[in-house]
């Protein structure tokens, strides 16, 4: 058994699959989900290659009924935020999925062997409020803080551009769940206001890294992280609730991660905690 075991894990890397994790379920949340190249490499730093992981996205949205809110496609990481529609398995098969044809492809191409991504992703879960509003706009802005682009719509394998001019074909994003979640209802409204709020935190420069968005099991008002860390019951001993002035999250042990890229993907961890 120990032999198969390790046979298995060195095809999924050859292939540059992710390996299983544990997981637990908790139905009815937001997540936002990144997930690492191996080793802090540079597997997505060509334009095609994050092109592929779009396109594969899309395929797991046709196949499994993702529901997607936002996402963004990094040189060396990914953040995607999805909306669990109540499929136990809908969101790791996609992840599977992407990451796995990813992976796929990039190592026939280049004749490499080895893993793609970290073994692992990591899932935050993000209370449907104002804190989503605050998610979404942190994601977008992702390349703003690395210092690539000055504008959010200046790159074009982020969600921003899809939500400024929603698509009739190929979306990727549920406008429609969206929109419900944001309390909007018009695509105008949603434009607008999406605008406005990211014209806003550019305005003041509040969008420094933050990692509770990415290394926390959960992030929200009080009462929502409080009442994650209830539904957990024994698997959240040991973590404890911080934050202040309405923005709480559910801590977790950490990984250290420091990536050679930018102080914005020392965010990401090699665990993976998906809490659906």
């Amino acid at each position: 058994m120990v032999i198969f075991r390790a046979k298995s894990t060195l095809l999924r890397e050859k292939h540059g699959q992710m390996a299983r994790a544990k997981r637990h379920f908790l139905s009815g949340h937001v997540w936002h989900i990144t997930h690492r190249c191996h080793k802090k490499e540079f597997l997505l730093k060509f334009a095609g290659d994050r092109c592929r992981w779009l396109q594969w996205l899309f395929e797991a949205k046709k196949r499994y009924g993702i529901r997607i809110l936002n996402y963004m496609v990094t040189s060396n990481h990914i953040h995607l935020l999805v909306v669990d529609g109540g499929g136990r398995d809908v969101i790791p098969k996609s992840i599977k999925l992407v990451a796995g044809r990813t992976g796929q492809e990039y190592n026939q191409r280049k004749n490499r062997n080895g893993a793609f991504w970290e073994d692992r992703y990591h899932a935050t879960a993000v209370s449907s409020d104002r804190h989503l509003i605050q998610c979404i706009a942190y994601i977008d802005l992702n390349m703003v803080r690395a210092g690539v682009v000055n504008h959010p719509s200046e790159w074009n394998f982020g969600g921003y551009n899809e939500i400024q001019k929603p698509r009739e074909r190929y979306a990727l994003i549920d406008y429609k769940r969206l929109m419900e979640l944001l309390h909007v209802s018009t695509f105008d409204e949603l434009i607008n206001s999406y605008k406005k709020w990211v014209k806003e935190i550019l305005k003041t420069k509040n969008y420094v890294r933050e990692t509770k968005w990415s290394r926390s099991i959960a992030v929200g008002s009080k009462s929502f992280v409080e009442g994650i860390k209830e539904k957990l019951g024994i698997r959240a001993n040991g973590r404890k609730v911080g934050g202040s002035g309405g923005l709480y999250h559910l801590r977790e042990a950490q990984v250290p991660y420091n990536s050679d890229f930018t102080p914005e993907n020392r965010e990401l961890r090699a665990k993976n905690t998906y809490f659906s």
